[in-house]
């Protein structure tokens, strides 16, 4: 197989460079919720680790879909030949390879407990799973047990409802990115908005029951109402007019939308100054996706 060394714009298309800022709030999420969210290094090392986890998935995402992407999106960068099937391949290998190892500097070789199954999940998903009915669940593990990445092992428990929360959202867009290539079905659409609709409000009770004051029961609730609005009516528009342009735009909204749903677990678990900071990739994420796409 050969590999071809691309520009930088093809990788950064490659690997939807801009959703990778959907990334750092699940680490943030599952430290905050095992009370490790104060220790800077080592939540910083374990969301590069989460951020080279994500990059590697979307690189290998491509290269599994580089026949399927041949007839449904020329335009790509591997079937448009300007990525070679090899280097998406070894990029994957690579980021996952360096994942691994930023994990194991910030947390010690337990980290193993947790990155090890992630990228088995991030593999799976990729070259086995996602054209099964095991799709949606395998890729709400990913975003799930990156959460737990967060806690770590030792502090998993405590991260598994933050953890529960995240994998839904996931599910959620997952089951509207298997229709948005063909369109047409205002019923994916539909129980898209009403799951959305649950997992606010299961966002909303955890953060209420966990926040400490009435500022961060606010935030809190702030956070999760901008989530609520802004993807259900994404989804809304979409039942509408089913059409994959609507479609792609719910899933890419969806994508970028967790990054409120988190900064208001955050805001809920004590921790205002990452809650803060999440909340704040928000409006650059959606700056940065306009001018590449983020599905």
């Amino acid at each position: 197989m050969s590999v071809v060394m691309p520009d930088a714009a093809a990788v950064a298309e490659l690997v939807r460079l801009p959703a990778v800022l959907s990334v750092p709030g699940d680490v943030l999420v599952g430290a905050a919720a095992s009370g490790q969210v104060r220790d800077v290094a080592r939540t910083a090392g374990l969301v590069a680790a989460s951020s080279c986890l994500y990059l590697a998935g979307m690189a290998l995402n491509d290269y599994a879909d580089r026949d399927v992407d041949a007839v449904e999106r020329p335009g790509r960068p591997i079937p448009s030949g300007r990525v070679s099937p090899g280097f998406a391949l070894g990029l994957a290998a690579g980021l996952t390879a360096g994942g691994a190892a930023f994990a194991i500097a910030a947390d010690g070789p337990r980290a193993l407990k947790v990155v090890a199954p992630l990228a088995m999940a991030v593999w799976g998903y990729d070259l086995a799973l996602k054209p099964t009915l095991a799709a949606t669940p395998g890729m709400s593990a990913c975003r799930g047990l990156d959460v737990v990445m967060g806690a770590g092992a030792h502090g998993a428990a405590r991260a598994l409802p933050a953890a529960a929360v995240v994998a839904a959202h996931t599910a959620v867009v997952t089951e509207v990115s298997r229709r948005e290539v063909e369109g047409g079905s205002a019923a994916v659409a539909t129980r898209a908005l009403v799951a959305t609709g649950a997992v606010a409000a299961a966002s909303a009770g955890l953060s209420v029951a966990k926040a400490k004051g009435r500022a961060g029961r606010i935030a809190a609730l702030g956070l999760v109402g901008a989530y609520a609005a802004v993807v259900g009516r994404a989804h809304a528009e979409a039942i509408a007019d089913p059409s994959p342009e609507r479609l792609q735009r719910a899933v890419g909204t969806g994508i970028l939308g967790l990054i409120p749903l988190e900064a208001g677990l955050l805001a809920g678990t004590g921790a205002p100054a990452q809650a803060a900071a999440v909340a704040g990739l928000w409006p650059v994420a959606r700056k940065l996706a306009r001018k590449r796409a983020v599905t």
